[in-house]
């Protein structure tokens, strides 16, 4: 039996302010050009089973267009396919807080062939193909007790587990998105599934030989330079966890297909998704703003098939005010307009400060001050708190903030 498994589709996502004819935004039309390929590259593979692991849409309340189009397309692909079952849980990004509130994703239940879970765990049963899948949408991982026992069923040959949630994982934390419901690495046991579909981590993973995060099919986190195609050499982490969860690259975009007869399995990636390039940081050393307009030019010069169309982040470190205001704003206007988006990112130098003693100091940074309060002037309330967890979760979020503020204001 062949299943094909896709996650965080994030339809209606809509980025930078850049439109299309009849006002569709830019993203938007990015993310649905992705999900049609995606639909018809699966209904070359034929399939028995499609799941969708969660976020299928980019807010709760998407938008009309949005809507429309999902629909038409799961509608098309149930009816050309040969007999294939989809199923669809909701994430984090589809569920509403208020469960009286409805989700969106009822209304794909109206399509022949396609099963959602979307409030609640159910275990959906298909006899005739001998397979069983404990579906876990974010609304039942989020809930502080589940009875849920994460179980696969008796007496059927082929159990299959679907969750939307963040694995505690030591690979993965750097690169999580926050919001989703955490679920313990322990609370599944890989072992006694045919299959493990996950969703809500961006870049695809390989957390057992029969676990996986499909990764999404477009570029939608809220940190989209960590998903990158091309990492700066500055970001030797990143590039170690991408070698440990997947033999090749981790960030092409696309699906997973698993054959459960030989577990067999080969990722498919998707040529529509627009080129995320973060370029390798300059260290600003160059003492005119000729030089570093010139460092600049070059640095976007070396981006394959130009800059146009393309969504690209440079930062200069160590850049001081008088010199960033004396740069070829001009040119780098030029740039934005070429391409759909270019976010130049400056960081200037470190003050430096004297402390109380008179002795000079460096002025800490947030992500150092924060750190110092929470490991020595903050008493947390239980003994349990993990406090190097904690810093860490602290500084990623600051990060987050941090690109979420730039890209804002770009």
């Amino acid at each position: 039996m062949k299943i094909v498994h896709l996650a965080d589709l994030h339809l209606g996502y809509r980025a930078y302010h850049r439109t299309r004819a009849l006002g569709i935004n830019v993203r938007e039309a990015d993310v649905a050009k992705a999900f049609r390929e995606a639909l018809q590259r699966v209904l070359e593979i034929g399939p028995d089973l499609v799941l969708v692991a969660g976020d299928v849409f980019h807010t709760v309340r998407p938008s009309n267009s949005a809507i429309a189009d999902a629909f038409r397309q799961f509608a098309h692909f149930c009816a050309e396919s040969d007999g294939a079952r989809v199923i669809i849980i909701a994430g984090n990004h589809d569920s509403p807080r208020a469960a009286e509130t409805g989700s969106i994703l009822r209304l794909f239940d109206e399509i022949p062939g396609v099963h959602v879970v979307h409030h609640g765990a159910k275990r959906l049963v298909f006899p005739e193909l001998d397979a069983a899948i404990l579906c876990l949408p974010h609304s039942e991982l989020i809930a502080s007790e589940s009875a849920t026992a994460i179980e696969p069923a008796p007496h059927v040959a082929h159990n299959i587990l679907l969750a939307h949630a963040a694995i505690d994982d030591e690979r993965l934390k750097l690169l999580m998105d926050f919001g989703a419901a955490r679920l313990k690495r322990g609370a599944i046991e890989p072992e006694q599934w045919s299959y493990v579909g996950l969703g809500h981590y961006h870049l695809r993973s390989r957390l057992a030989p029969n676990m996986f995060y499909a990764g999404g099919i477009e570029r939608t986190s809220l940190n989209i330079w960590a998903e990158a195609d091309a990492l700066p050499a500055q970001e030797p982490e990143l590039r170690r966890w991408a070698g440990d969860t997947w033999p090749e690259a981790a960030w092409g975009k696309g699906f997973i297909e698993y054959d459960l007869e030989d577990d067999s399995v080969a990722f498919h990636t998707l040529a529509s998704p627009r080129p995320v390039i973060d370029l390798t940081p300059i260290i600003r050393d160059q003492e005119e703003a000729e030089e570093l307009d010139s460092a600049i030019e070059s640095s976007l010069a070396k981006i394959p098939d130009g800059i146009d169309g393309k969504i690209i982040r440079l930062r200069i470190f160590e850049l001081p005010r008088d010199i960033y205001r004396e740069l070829d704003h001009k040119k780098i206007r030029e740039y934005r307009t070429r391409a759909l988006h270019f976010h130049l990112d400056t960081k200037p130098p470190k003050a430096v400060r004297h402390e109380g003693s008179a002795a000079p100091g460096r002025r800490f940074t947030l992500e150092e001050e924060l750190a110092a309060f929470l490991k020595g002037r903050w008493t947390p309330s239980s003994k349990s708190v993990d406090m190097e967890e904690l810093v860490q979760l602290g500084v990623r979020y600051l990060r987050e903030a941090e690109d979420t503020h730039a890209l804002e204001n770009a």
